[in-house]
């Protein structure tokens, strides 16, 4: 049975496609510490199977959109998500925590096609405000694997192991690709593929970093993500290294935040149609300022878990009223190159996170300060930029 654009399934089936990249960070949080204690590694060693798996999934997608434009998405997704799969059960087999690296970067490769390609398929077919609720639908339904992957996480974690965690990512990677197989019809006609030339993608990065329309969206989607991702890759260093939670109540937390994730992006849907693509990204922005800045004088004030727990909710609604809008903005006005815009826009925010990452991971355990620090800035500036202007 063939998915059918505007359907449940189809937008469940899109969601599937982004969730690829949060699941494959967010699921093996908790085992972050084990994973340190079984190959004798320091915290800032253990990160970079976050932030080398970050970097590796924002280089992977400069080439995904490109590939994607000349040969369609349908060969192009299913490619990706066999790198991904082994990359899942290769971490299985590794005797250091390098080889883990390497491992979490070949999954990182596979895993870039899906959410360049998630994007890339939503504007095949939709645009403008139409887009921006689509997307935010998408998000609304992704995020609740974010909020139940820590937690899941955390019990396999407990039951068997940080190995096991892997093996369920793997499998999630082969239900995608089977529902590619299967039930996904090419959504790119042939009349308006691309060509793959080098210097024909250059031309088309080039056109999108001369548009101050690109770079303004590109700008929110960065900057916000630095603060989200800066909370993702210090979070359980902080919470069960410095404040001592366990795993399943640092689940608790992460899933608490991407819960106001869902509820940021079901409000931002709504909020689209009324007020447009930019005037919800200012109230997205607003609100991740409002956060990020209640984090950072409540962790001065009193620091404790507490201090940190409740704020990154709020940032977490934020994330999902922004995110979408800023994906929607940066993507409508180029319909010819959807899947270049996708990859250069994927790939500059996830550079940005990682980033962000490497600096939060070798201070996070000593102090909370470095990642709440990335989290304010990141969401102050987001919003002054998305008061900067915009009309959409």
């Amino acid at each position: 049975m063939k998915l059918s654009p505007g359907t449940a399934g189809f937008t469940v089936f899109l969601a599937a496609l982004t969730a690829v990249g949060p699941l494959s960070t967010d699921m093996y949080l908790p085992s972050l510490p084990d994973i340190g204690r079984d190959f004798n590694a320091d915290a800032g060693t253990v990160q970079l199977t976050l932030s080398a798996h970050l970097i590796a999934f924002a280089g992977s997608q400069l080439f995904y959109g490109p590939l994607a434009d000349r040969y369609g998405r349908r060969p192009v997704l299913m490619g990706g998500f066999l790198l991904f799969m082994a990359g899942c059960f290769a971490s299985l087999f590794v005797a250091t925590i390098d080889q883990l690296i390497l491992a979490r970067i070949l999954q990182a490769v596979g895993g870039g096609a899906s959410v360049v390609l998630a994007r890339a398929i939503v504007r095949d077919l939709f645009e403008g405000p139409e887009a921006g609720q689509m997307l935010a639908k998408m998000a609304a339904i992704m995020g609740l694997v974010p909020a139940a992957a820590p937690m899941l996480g955390g019990v396999v974690q407990d039951l068997y192991g940080w190995k096991a965690n892997f093996i369920a990512m793997g499998g999630f990677g082969a239900v995608l690709l089977v529902m590619t197989l299967v039930n996904l019809e090419e959504t790119l006609p042939a009349a308006r593929r691309q060509s793959a030339a080098p210097l024909a993608i250059l031309r088309s990065y080039r056109r999108l970093l001369m548009d101050r329309r690109f770079l303004r969206y590109l700008a929110i989607a960065s900057l916000a993500f630095c603060g989200l991702f800066a909370f993702v890759s210090g979070s359980s260093f902080v919470m069960q290294g410095i404040y001592g939670l366990s795993p399943i109540v640092y689940g608790l937390i992460f899933g608490a935040m991407a819960g106001g994730y869902v509820a940021g992006s079901i409000t931002g849907g709504r909020l689209v149609r009324k007020l447009g693509i930019d005037g919800t990204l200012r109230f997205g922005g607003f609100c991740a300022a409002l956060g990020g800045l209640l984090m950072l004088t409540a962790l001065m004030l009193t620091p404790s878990a507490l201090a940190i727990a409740l704020p990154v909710v709020i940032y977490g609604f934020a994330m999902g009223a922004t995110m979408p809008q800023a994906m929607a903005g940066a993507l409508t006005p180029f319909p010819d190159i959807a899947g270049t815009a996708s990859s250069l826009l994927g790939f500059l925010q996830s550079a940005a996170g990682a980033l962000a990452g490497v600096y939060v991971g070798y201070g996070s355990e000593a102090s909370a300060m470095p990642m709440v620090a990335v989290i304010a800035a990141g969401g102050a500036s987001a919003f002054a930029i998305a008061m900067s202007g915009g009309k959409r």
